[in-house]
């Protein structure tokens, strides 16, 4: 007798090959028997006729690391068929932390806004709070939040000792469970890092077989410099690397996709494992404040609120954004996501608020910054179809969300965030496999499981196959789709029908049980 039995389905099982229809049996969270099982009996039995079957998504970039603690069940992420998901990201995790700076730790991490307990300290502590999730984590540790820890937001180059003291910080979170580093170079502290403390802080990481993530440098006007840097430290740490969220921002540098990705196929063709995750949105997401120069955040949230308060710094800011500092200048074409100061603002483009406020766009920016204490979240629209769809073509493209586990309730349920917390897989088998036909179906399932799997050397994981932990997916091919938008975008995806994570059916029928059969999984 089988504990769980999924009976009828088209099983797509992460390998690219095409469906075929056999039944799964699992016992003890594990895939025991895959084919006719008619005769068997089980504890439970999901009738999957005319569905696929297929591993787990995996999400490649998740900040989820920061509303876990507090929404364990995870609704925006399990009811989208994900059941495991990479935290870490951008260079931003929640540890380590130093009593010495934790205030600017936490004065900078408020624009989350998720109400965290911040009652821990070291890497190990932070993953212990994780006990009970309903789906799985991946966890990597941030370079900008060990920075803090040993800098603070300072603005130069660590010296030997506070280099020797950020290794130590990655080698005990490595010890701890985590999978690598990531960095977030357009965000303090990391934007102050220089490439060769990326090589080196990297070589340490792989020497204990961990990767590296990066949100690299600039993803506009900058984006072939950064692509070739993430490249250089792939090569020169000898590392397997991730570049996240890869996209061309910006209409102006939409004609440099095409190149940025033969960047990646010739280092690829020297050896290198350089891969990359994607997101299925025209629009990205992120703090207010990457609207402006980076040296503007030395210093963390006092610092910045000091420049922006002093009117000949404030006049030279307000002359490099107009210059095209930052990450976007169209004002028209970014909206407050989140703002709890003003709520009335969210879904309100810059340029919305600035005329109701009788100002210009750039003074309306560096006063909100000031009356938020920086604390203010933003969408903008930057990418081009055409660029998504190119982008997804590639053979070494996976997907990563980019958001958060959220909830329709309670205080993860405010603003208008991004709807790719709620919708992205689904986005890419509706919109992009079934409507724009970017790639066939078995494809884009091994895209989303025994790709990420393989890169991650997550071995027990990303496939339908015996032995394997029974991570998996019922979904209908035909009706799968987001529902998630950026006026509505706390709504779940249609056509999931099933998940079930470690053996256990997190969703049954489009209804979540009160199941935390997720873990985090440590290297």
């Amino acid at each position: 007798m089988f504990d769980l039995l999924i009976r009828g389905g088209n099983i797509l099982d992460g390998s690219g090959s095409p469906a075929f229809r056999a039944d799964v049996g699992i016992t003890s969270a594990r895939v025991e028997a895959i084919g006719d099982l008619r005769d068997a009996t089980a504890n439970e039995i999901l009738d999957a006729t005319g569905l696929i079957v297929a591993p787990g998504f995996i999400d490649m970039h998740s900040h989820s690391d920061f509303t876990l603690p507090i929404n364990p069940r995870a609704e925006s992420k399990i009811r989208q068929g994900i059941t495991t998901e990479v935290i870490g990201n951008c260079g931003f995790s929640p540890a380590p932390i130093s009593v010495a700076t934790k205030t600017q730790l936490l004065e900078y991490a408020d624009f989350l806004n998720p109400g965290l307990a911040w009652d821990w300290a070291s890497f190990g502590d932070y993953l212990a709070r994780l006990d009970r999730l309903a789906l799985n984590v991946i966890p990597l540790v941030g370079h900008g939040t060990v920075r803090i820890a040993v800098m603070g937001f300072d603005n130069t180059a660590p010296n030997a000792d506070q280099l020797a003291q950020m290794q130590k910080l990655i080698a005990q979170a490595m010890d701890d469970g985590a999978w690598g580093l990531s960095t977030g170079l357009i965000y303090p502290p990391g934007v102050f890092a220089r490439t060769d403390e990326i090589i080196e802080l990297s070589r340490a990481v792989a020497a204990r077989g961990g990767l590296y993530f990066s949100h690299i440098r600039g993803e506009g006007a900058t984006l072939l410099d950064a692509i070739n840097e993430v490249i250089t430290i792939a090569r020169e740490a000898n590392i397997s690397a991730e570049i996240a969220h890869f996209k061309a921002a910006g209409q102006l540098n939409w004609d440099k996709a095409a190149r940025a990705i033969e960047l990646v196929e010739h280092a690829r063709a020297a050896g290198l494992r350089v891969d990359a995750d994607m997101y299925p949105y025209a629009a990205g997401s992120t703090t207010l404040t990457a609207l402006l120069p980076n040296w503007v955040l030395a210093g963390g949230v006092p610092g910045l609120l000091a420049r922006l308060r002093d009117d000949a710094t404030r006049a030279k800011i307000a002359d490099e954004m107009r210059a095209g500092a930052g990450v976007a200048n169209n004002y028209d074409q970014v909206f407050l996501s989140l703002c709890p100061a003003y709520p009335e603002y969210e879904g309100k483009t810059i340029a919305q608020i600035a005329e109701l406020r009788a100002q210009n766009s750039i003074t309306t920016i560096l006063d909100l910054l000031i009356e938020t204490n920086g604390a203010a979240e933003m969408i903008g629209f930057m990418l081009s179809d055409d660029n998504i769809r190119l982008s997804m073509a590639q053979p070494w493209m996976t997907i990563g969300s980019d958001g958060l586990a959220l909830t329709p309730h309670g205080i993860l349920g405010k603003g208008k965030r991004h709807p790719r917390s709620y919708g992205t897989f689904p986005r890419v088998l509706g919109e992009y496999v079934r409507e724009k036909k970017v790639m066939s179906l078995p494809e884009a399932i091994k895209r989303m499981t025994a790709q990420p799997a393989d890169k991650l050397g997550l071995k027990d994981r990303g496939r339908v196959q015996t032995g394997l932990a029974a991570d998996l997916v019922v979904f209908n091919a035909d009706t799968i789709a987001d529902r998630a938008t950026y006026s509505e975008p706390y709504q779940f995806p249609s056509g999931i029908e099933s998940v079930i994570v470690n053996g256990q059916i997190a969703i049954a029928r489009d209804t979540q049980r009160e199941v935390m059969a997720g873990r985090v999984l440590r290297k």
